[in-house]
């Protein structure tokens, strides 16, 4: 596995059910052309997690990226149809893995109880798991952010999770894909309360997600608490990326 508290930035890329072979394709063409040219790859990392249809065609063509999965399953193998285990993902190229993502939990209704088996899973194959975690808009109006937030992380990580084998993402639920970001404060404040005020995850990687555009990241980046994004709709567009990497 890789050494996570390497790297200075941590960017990921979540495509969700977007994309084609055409796309892909002239996706990676762009990235190379435009992206690295001012990064430090041994500091930055960067992570493309495509549908799972496309991940090995990605597998075959990234450059100084990694392979992400958006999901694995909760069992290890077996008789369950359309499911994609961890070690697929691994057997792939895959390093790491978005679980919890707010779209399964509320969608698909997944619990901190499954969320955690699925990070076991992830790293029992080698892989890391990226645990996200995020308030509803109710939650918030109701001051309940920071109990939500302490219970979902609590209750999703692994027992053998630590802060080089596991990242963290906060993506408010409200404003996922509403173009609503919550103020640099706001931000700030939640970051530096996991970090600071959940016993054990001191020096976790933790990632900001919900409506990153380059509008907004290069400040989001800028702050001590933000270790990187989880990017949704932005890292579609690859002009739009590329600024983003730019920071």
């Amino acid at each position: 596995m890789l050494e996570i508290q390497k790297f200075t930035k941590i960017i990921v890329a979540n495509w969700k059910m977007n994309g084609s072979i055409n796309f892909i394709n002239n996706f990676l063409n762009d990235l190379d052309d435009l992206t690295f040219k001012n990064i430090n790859d041994q500091s930055m990392c960067i992570i493309i997690c495509p549908p799972f249809t496309y991940s090995y065609l990605i597998a075959n063509k990234l450059k100084n990226c990694y392979l992400g999965g958006q999901n694995c399953s909760l069992f290890l193998e077996g008789a369950y149809t359309g499911d994609v285990s961890a070690s697929m993902l691994y057997d792939i190229g895959c390093q790491f893995c978005i679980v919890g993502h707010s779209e399964r939990r509320t969608i698909f209704n997944e619990t901190n109880n499954e969320v955690s088996i699925k990070a076991t899973n992830s790293l029992k194959n080698n892989i890391h798991p990226i645990i996200c975690v995020g308030e509803t808009l109710q939650q918030k109006k109701d001051n309940q952010t920071k109990e939500i937030l302490s219970k979902q992380i609590s209750e999703s990580m692994n027992d053998d999770s630590n802060n080089d084998n596991t990242i963290i993402a906060y993506e408010p639920v409200w404003a996922i894909g509403s173009g609503i970001t919550p103020s640099l404060d706001e931000i700030d404040e939640i970051h530096n309360f996991i970090k600071n005020e959940i016993q054990g995850y001191e020096n976790y990687k933790i990632l900001y997600g919900g409506s990153v555009k380059s509008a907004n990241s290069k400040e989001i980046l800028n702050l001590d608490s933000v270790d990187g994004l989880l990017i949704g709709g932005a890292s579609l567009n690859v002009d739009e990326f590329n600024k983003i990497l730019s920071f």
